[in-house]
């Protein structure tokens, strides 16, 4: 067979799931199962690996699936905490108290609030939390969706603590090959990793530095009075400023730190600072 045709029989597990999610509309639990059936099949007819190692690459996977998944129960743990606490009703509270201009409520709440969640506990956290807290300030219930995924770009690799990095491109990658050319290049794989971290935080700092603008112009042209792209625009040194004050500790952790802790401690270094500023009339 050709590399193309090989390429897309590789590929062709990932469009079975997503056809049946999507197009069928088929429960995950129903969906998943056949895929991994699909790709087992696959692995065993076209390209004749072992038993034994289709076995132990199965092991693997369900020991890498229960790391994400106790992670995935924290993040609902925390959330329902905020819930039944009223933590969320006193966060809407202070948040309201630092600016009535939504603008300004979009960089706070659903950028760096909402980087803090996911840097803390990922997994669609951000948007389970932000939402509600943007409704109850009245923002139109689609829109606070939108901003609610908008803010799932640069904090999403460095979210759960890391767990992009450190269980999906570790646990997705090394394999002894992987390691055996690392080794001849004299790197170990702690190493690559951190070379990984390094180029994930530069991209995502300097594309970071535009989301907040993003949000507010998304927000103002399809929610806002107007329908106006000007009146987001309108407040753009303070979204630059939102983003950068995100996104200089996000990547300095990134390249000193590992790839634990950007999204949280940028997001922590940077509420404190932007609310102030807002406070302060900027």
């Amino acid at each position: 067979m050709s590399g193309s045709v090989l390429a897309l029989l590789a590929f062709s597990p990932i469009l079975l799931a997503a056809i049946l999610l999507v197009g069928f509309r088929v429960p995950a639990k129903k969906a998943m199962p056949v895929s991994f059936l699909a790709t087992a099949a696959m692995a065993l007819a076209i390209w004749d690996i072992p038993i034994l190692d289709l076995v132990a690459s199965t092991i693997q996977g369900l020991f890498i699936t229960f790391d994400i998944l106790y992670i995935i129960f924290g993040a609902i743990v925390l959330l329902n905490l905020l819930k039944y606490s009223r933590a969320l009703k006193v966060i809407r509270e202070g948040f309201a108290d630092i600016s009535n201009d939504r603008r300004v409520q979009v960089v706070i709440i659903a950028w760096l609030f909402g980087s803090f969640i996911e840097g803390a506990a990922g997994f669609g956290t951000p948007a389970a939390i932000v939402a509600p807290l943007l409704v109850g300030l009245r923002f139109p219930a689609f829109c606070a969706v939108m901003l609610g995924m908008m803010v799932q770009s640069t904090p999403v690799s460095f979210g759960a603590l890391g767990t992009p990095i450190l269980v999906g491109v570790s646990g997705g990658i090394q394999s002894p090959e992987l390691t055996a050319e690392l080794l001849a290049s004299s790197l170990e794989f702690s190493e690559y990793i951190q070379l990984v971290t390094v180029n994930v935080a530069l991209l995502h700092g300097i594309t970071g530095i535009l989301m907040p603008t993003l949000m507010v112009c998304m927000m103002c042209r399809f929610f806002g009075k107007n329908k106006s792209w000007k009146e987001g625009l309108r407040i753009l040194p303070f979204t630059i400023f939102g983003g950068l004050a995100f996104t200089i500790p996000y990547v300095l952790t990134g390249l000193f730190l590992g790839p634990e802790f950007p999204s949280l401690l940028g997001s922590l270094i940077a509420i404190p600072i932007v609310v102030l500023a807002a406070k302060r009339g900027f």
